[in-house]
């Protein structure tokens, strides 16, 4: 048996170095920072704002940051096939059990070496990409300061893993229709998760005030105003200590819902191109888009329940007895659960940033409407890119996978023809 467990492991690592090298193939020779013929010398054209080296290093960078997302899934999947196939997920139940202790402080702990495995592991490409990051002059956070967020980041995830996995596990011991009874749980636990996001998990990370530019400050509160948007969620977040990277979002729901701004935006950016940056988020906010959210990972997460649920039962059926796996509710069936959830949320990719792309038109759109023209647009856009040295048309793979946002070059061509339609 362990010779088999020994055989499935080689022949995932050898597929794993096969998908590896075809995939920096194919990501070095979609690098080049460049648009289709029909836009070359137009401002959607990165030759006409980038630098020369700059252009040389975005292609570069986005090459090797590119890869490190394409194997960021396959190396979290070998992680959880590693403690399956390699014996440690049966071999720690085991020693917790001979220590003879209760099953809740044996399941907390199991939580916390599977949770804690993962995190080493995984730890050398979340290295590779501070580094290479902060070679480009892009991150600006000291290492101390980057370690302590990725520890933060782990004890949040273990908090959330026990206490969704526990819950999980005693409802499957339950029988019946498992998958029904933990979507339905799934629904208050996501508006839950939602609504902490911006007060309770968000802070933890980085600071957050009122605007620091009366004149700004007074500006965007006349555009909230105009959209309808009470003015204590604006918010200001200190993200210079970080990054040179610049950006705004809108998180939370109901009470909580808050929109922010990067102090590095407001560093960067003129006034007429914040306004627009700030009136995309409040496009957020109008159209519901975080609500909308809501609605789809709650619709998302049945669909994944019930093909997931599906996959856990069969794999535990014919792979089960040999990782040591006893049922369906044993905590050793933890990583196969993590890597089936893996899986799925990695394929499904495409699906959720193809919605989330659509939802950040309608909020751009949204935007040169609030304002009224497009003025700025363009600019920002560019600005932008050359900040964070991003690709300006991503190539087909990496937009359907890892892009939720329109392309830069989508988004100025976008600009200019919202602008040629009132006659600018």
């Amino acid at each position: 048996m362990r010779m088999r467990n020994r055989t499935g492991l080689w022949s995932f690592a050898a597929i794993f170095v096969i998908y590896a090298v075809v995939m920096a193939v194919y990501v070095w020779y979609t690098s080049p920072n460049r648009v289709p013929a029909a836009y070359e010398g137009t401002a959607a054209d990165p030759s006409t704002f980038y630098s020369p080296e700059q252009l040389h290093n975005s292609e570069t960078l986005n090459a090797v940051r590119n890869w490190l997302f394409f194997m960021s899934g396959p190396w979290e999947w070998f992680i959880y096939f590693l403690l399956l196939a390699g014996g440690m997920a049966r071999s720690w139940r085991e020693r917790l059990e001979r220590l003879g202790l209760p099953l809740v402080i044996r399941f907390p702990l199991y939580v916390l070496l599977v949770n804690a495995a993962s995190f080493l592991l995984y730890l050398p490409l979340r290295i590779l990409g501070y580094k290479l990051s902060k070679a480009y002059g892009i991150s600006t956070q000291p290492a101390l300061g980057w370690l302590r967020d990725k520890l933060i980041a782990f004890g949040i995830g273990y908090v959330t893993l026990l206490a969704v996995s526990a819950v999980a596990f005693w409802v499957i011991s339950k029988g019946g229709r498992w998958w029904l009874k933990l979507w339905l749980l799934s629904i208050p636990f996501t508006a839950f998760m939602m609504y902490v996001q911006p007060v309770v998990i968000d802070p933890l990370y980085n600071h957050f005030t009122t605007l620091s530019d009366p004149r700004l400050e007074e500006r965007i509160l006349e555009l909230a105003a105009k959209a309808n948007i009470p003015a204590h969620r604006v918010y200001e977040v200190d993200m210079s200590e970080k990054t040179n990277a610049m950006n705004a979002y809108v998180n939370g729901i109901g009470s909580s819902l808050r929109i922010v701004l990067w102090d590095t935006t407001m560093k960067q950016l003129t006034e007429q191109e914040i306004l627009l940056v700030m009136a995309h988020e409040m496009g957020h906010y109008v159209k519901h888009h975080l609500e909308w959210s809501a609605v789809g990972a709650v619709g998302s997460s049945l669909v994944l329940l019930i093909i997931g649920g599906w996959i856990y039962r069969v794999a535990i059926r014919r792979r089960g007895e040999k990782w040591g796996i006893r049922s369906m509710s044993d905590m050793a069936a933890l990583p196969l659960a993590l890597l089936i959830l893996s899986v799925i949320s990695f394929a499904t990719l495409p699906i959720s940033n193809y919605v989330s792309r659509q939802a950040e038109s309608s909020a751009d759109r949204y935007a040169m409407e609030l304002i009224g023209s497009a003025e700025g647009s363009v600019t920002m856009n560019q600005k932008m890119s050359v900040a964070a040295l991003s690709d300006i048309d991503p190539p087909l793979l990496v937009k359907w996978f890892r892009e939720d946002h329109p392309s830069d070059m989508e988004r100025i061509i976008d600009a200019e023809r919202f602008d040629r339609e009132r006659g600018r």
